[in-house]
């Protein structure tokens, strides 16, 4: 099964979704996340600022820190390999990288009056 390895930046708490100003891409992660997990996904995930030993252990992030520093955080592995820097993923990535089958876009819903009184 793939694992999925997410390195945040300094975040105040485990997610970044705390307090009235959480910033959006942090809460839309963290529901994307959530979805992709009870979908089965394997996914782990590291905060610079409570666990920054995990970072210095491995080889691929801490070659990527030095090389990069930790402003192109957050970076994603997807089995030990980098797959997306710079930003979080989007909900479809995530299904992508665990093989999970995303759900069919919702359509908006149309009439079948076409404008007039059902």
């Amino acid at each position: 099964m793939t694992t999925i390895h997410v390195f945040d930046p300094a975040l105040c708490c485990e997610s970044g979704v705390c307090g009235v100003d959480a910033e959006q891409a942090l809460v839309t992660f963290s529901a994307d996340l959530s979805w992709a997990r009870q979908h089965g996904a394997q996914i782990e995930r590291f905060n610079l600022a409570q666990q920054p030993l995990v970072f210095a252990e491995n080889p691929t992030v801490r070659k990527f820190l030095e090389r990069s520093g930790q402003d192109a955080l957050p970076l994603i592995l997807v089995d030990g390999e980098v797959a997306l820097a710079g930003r979080y993923p989007q909900r479809a990535e995530l299904a992508r990288w665990a093989a999970i089958a995303e759900p069919a876009e919702r359509k908006p819903a149309t009439s079948c009056c076409a404008g007039s009184r059902c």
